[in-house]
């Protein structure tokens, strides 16, 4: 079983403008709602990829309750999120039609009392048990410690479970202290992580900050992956217009079911960087376009070099 743990997840609502306009008033062509937050996404795109996933972590209100119905009619996907006081948040998209641009709005999550949080690690110790890997996802919600991500990859660590996070600023800082196998930064996280721009020496940085492997998403140029194996770049064909919101996401699930396909690491930033190209091209977050992911898998160049360790 494929575990993703999701702090502060959310209620993904999209609209679709014809043109979106400061200051003025927009007639909404399309709307949809979706389960959201980063390792709710993770979970859907594993699961139209044939791979059993449980998804835990926090979740209240009303807001709450509508994901928790969408999940439990997902096919494959186990709803293992554990209840808090406060609502989940809501995240909106405004997609403008003409342009494929997308504006994102997203609301900062519920307050999390100690004793909420204490449970949610004891659940979170018991998935464990069960789980073949790990992904930790997304931003912490209030009241949840900054370095939350570091116990919890600790914890997978003693439980002999891979763990792979997906995170960003101080979170992520501790988080990759505490040395998780798998870090999954995007430009901008990698160089305030690392402090560098540069992303082949931001990528040899973050290794020697405690990540085992790291694999950076760098947009329309793809993957970039320093692992103890080797380093290699992963890049489309050609550039992709669409609605990039959980791209990262989708790469992520390539991650982790290249890990547990034991499939090499080229073949893995194969599939990632195929889904996530595949995700931009879909309307939603947390869904791709399969017909063009199967036809990216044979087109996604990877180059590098094995290492010699």
């Amino acid at each position: 079983m494929i575990l993703t743990v999701t702090l502060n997840t959310a209620l993904d609502i999209t609209y679709r403008v014809r043109s979106l306009r400061p200051h003025a008033s927009h007639r909404v062509t399309e709307v949809t709602e979706r389960p959201g937050g980063k390792g709710v996404n993770v979970a859907r795109v594993l699961a139209a990829l044939g791979h059993g996933v449980t998804v835990t972590g926090l979740v209240g209100g009303a807001t709450g309750r509508a994901v928790q119905e969408q999940l439990t009619a997902t096919p494959s996907v186990v709803d293992a999120l554990v209840p808090v006081g406060g609502a989940t948040r809501r995240t909106i998209a405004v997609v403008d039609e003409q342009t494929g641009d997308t504006t994102q709005l997203n609301e900062p999550g519920p307050t999390v009392t100690p004793p909420e949080w204490s449970a949610f690690q004891e659940a979170y110790e018991d998935l464990l048990a069960s789980a073949s890997v790990v992904a930790l996802c997304g931003s912490l919600p209030p009241g949840v410690p900054v370095g939350a991500y570091a116990g919890l990859v600790r914890t997978a660590k003693a439980a002999g479970v891979p763990v792979l996070l997906d995170a960003s600023g101080e979170p992520l800082r501790r988080g990759v202290a505490a040395r998780p196998d798998i870090v999954k930064p995007n430009a901008d996280e990698l160089a305030e992580l690392t402090g560098s721009h540069e992303p082949v020496r931001a990528t040899q940085d973050a290794r020697r900050r405690g990540a085992r492997a790291v694999v950076a998403s760098l947009g329309a140029e793809g993957l970039l992956a320093a692992t103890p194996e080797g380093r290699w770049r992963a890049t489309p064909p050609a550039r992709v217009h669409g609605n990039p919101t959980g791209a990262g996401d989708s790469a992520v699930a390539g991650l982790l079911s290249g890990l547990v396909d034991h499939l090499p690491w080229p073949d893995r930033l194969t599939r990632a960087a195929a889904l996530s190209a595949a995700t931009v091209l879909a309307p939603v977050a947390g869904e791709f376009d399969r017909a063009a992911y199967e036809e990216l898998l044979g087109r996604v160049a990877v180059s590098g070099e094995v290492s010699a360790a």
